[in-house]
């Protein structure tokens, strides 16, 4: 069988496009002034604007609207709680109403009242237990009511060790014969005179 060889019209490859330049249709011709760019920018100006303008009256109206609520609202009755006797209990979370005053006024802040950046808590809190941490724990006269940690850990490496009270029921079964079961045992423990 002979190789098949196309060649379009003869003078080029069949993938190589045609050249089509002596066809012309006159009502099909490309314009240069299709988009009038001024007038799509001064639209699109207009539009930021517009929005801009809708978004100020929009804030201006639900300000407006909650004041006029307020007004409204009845006054609350007698026996309704206060602010502060609505504070969860202690201890409080990060960020819980309440949670910053308490922590400022242990700081002495000068201004408690003044809302509190959470970050400003933490490093607060971070302060407080590094502290705590270096010195030991006090109660609320400021009296120790342990040592540091790095003292308790020297005292246990010194030989010291932990400190042990006796077990008084421990005792008891030793006297009277029998052992306590251990975890290793699983419960079974041995009479006295049994082995």
């Amino acid at each position: 069988m002979a190789k098949h060889d196309h060649k379009g019209n003869g003078h080029q490859h069949v993938t190589e496009t045609p050249d089509v330049s002596h066809i012309k249709n006159v009502d099909v011709v490309h314009e240069t002034s299709d988009v009038n760019v001024p007038a799509l920018l001064k639209f699109v100006l207009a539009l930021t604007i517009m929005t801009v303008v809708v978004y100020f009256l929009m804030l201006f109206l639900f300000n407006f609207l909650n004041k006029q609520e307020a007004k409204n609202e009845p006054p609350a009755g007698p026996m309704a709680m206060s602010e502060k006797e609505s504070l969860p209990p202690e201890p409080r979370l990060q960020s819980a109403p309440g949670f910053a005053e308490d922590l400022a006024k242990s700081v002495a802040d000068p201004n408690p009242e003044a809302p509190k950046d959470p970050l400003w808590e933490i490093h607060v809190l971070r302060d407080q237990w590094q502290q705590t941490l270096k010195e030991g724990p006090k109660d609320q006269s400021g009296r120790l009511v342990g040592i540091p940690i790095k003292e308790a850990m020297q005292r246990l490496v010194s030989g010291q060790g932990l400190p042990t009270r006796p077990n008084s029921a421990q005792q008891e079964v030793e006297g009277s014969g029998d052992t306590m079961p251990t975890a290793a045992s699983s419960g079974r423990v041995s009479m006295k005179g049994q082995p």
